[in-house]
C-alpha cells in the first residue's frame, strides 16, 4: 500500500520540515492544524497533499479526519511553559497536559483503526509518532510542568507501543531546544541562544531538519522493526557533560 501519512501540527517548523522530507520520497500527505493561512503557505510548496482543519485536543474532529487510508501519524503539537513551580497555577498545569501529553492520546485514539486496517491490507505496521523534550529525563529548573507533560508522552508511547503491536508501530522523539516558531521568546535573544547552544557537546541549537531527518524515517516502511522507543535528537545534552560542564 502506498504510503499516506498524517502530520498533526503541519504548520508548524518541526512539522513542515517533517512534510517536506515525506513528501521528496512520494509520501501522500494529510497536513492538519488551526491555522488555515499556515497550512495553504505550505500547501503550496507540496500541491499533492491534502489539507485539514482541525485542533489537536478536539477527539471529534480528529476522527472525522483520521480516516483510511492511513499508515502514519505524526503528532508534532505542543508547548513550552517555563515557570518556578511556586508560580504555577493549576489551570497552565492542566493546559500543558491538555496541548502536549492529551492531544497525543487523542491523535493515537482516532488513527488507530485506519492504521490497523493499512497494516492488514499492505501487510506493514503502521506507525505512529510522537515528541517529547529532553527536559523529561533531564533535570532542568522551572521545568516542572512542561517535563512532567512530556514525561506522560514518554509513558504513552511504551503503552501504546505494547497495546497497538504488531499492526502499528509507536515511537517517540525527544529534541533539546529547536530554531522554531515556538521556541523563538528563547532563541530569539543571540547571547541566550549562545549560553543555550554551549550546554550541548555538539554545540549548537537544534534545527527543524535535525528532527525532521529521523522523523521521517521513523515514519517509513525503513523502521518496520522500531518501536516503543523514545529517541533524544538534543547534540548529547540529555546523556553527555559539555568540557567545562
Amino acid at each position: 500500500m502506498a504510503e499516506r501519512i498524517a502530520i498533526i501540527g503541519a504548520g508548524g517548523g518541526i512539522g513542515s520540515a517533517i512534510a517536506r522530507r515525506a513528501a521528496a520520497r512520494g509520501a501522500r500527505l494529510l497536513l492538519i492544524g488551526r491555522d488555515a493561512a499556515r497550512l495553504s503557505a505550505l500547501l503550496a510548496s507540496l500541491p499533492g497533499a491534502e489539507v485539514a482543519i482541525a485542533d489537536a485536543t478536539d477527539a471529534a474532529a480528529l476522527r472525522a479526519v483520521l480516516r483510511p487510508p492511513l499508515t502514519g501519524l505524526a503528532v508534532a503539537v505542543g508547548s513550552i511553559l517555563l515557570k518556578p513551580l511556586a508560580r504555577l497555577s493549576e489551570a497552565e498545569v492542566m493546559e500543558c497536559f491538555r496541548v502536549n501529553a492529551l492531544s497525543a492520546l487523542l491523535a493515537a485514539q482516532a488513527a488507530a483503526p485506519a492504521l490497523a486496517e493499512a497494516a492488514a491490507a499492505g501487510g506493514t505496521p503502521g506507525s505512529i509518532l510522537f515528541f517529547s523534550s529532553v527536559a523529561a529525563r533531564t533535570g532542568f529548573p522551572q521545568h516542572a510542568a512542561i517535563a512532567a507533560a512530556k514525561a506522560a508522552v514518554e509513558g504513552l508511547t511504551l503503552a501504546l507501543a505494547a497495546e497497538l503491536a504488531p499492526a502499528v508501530r509507536v515511537n517517540c522523539i525527544a529534541p533539546s531546544l529547536t530554531r522554531t516558531r515556538m521556541a523563538e521568546p528563547l532563541t530569539r535573544h543571540p547571547q541566550l541562544a549562545e549560553a543555550i547552544a554551549k550546554l550541548h557537546p555538539i554545540p549548537r541549537l537544534g534545527e527543524a531538519e535535525d528532527v525532521a531527518a529521523l522523523a521521517d524515517l521513523l515514519l517509513s516502511p525503513a523502521a518496520g522493526w522500531i518501536t516503543g522507543q523514545i529517541i533524544a535528537v538534543d547534540g548529547g545534552r540529555g546523556s553527555l557533560r559539555s568540557r567545562g560542564g
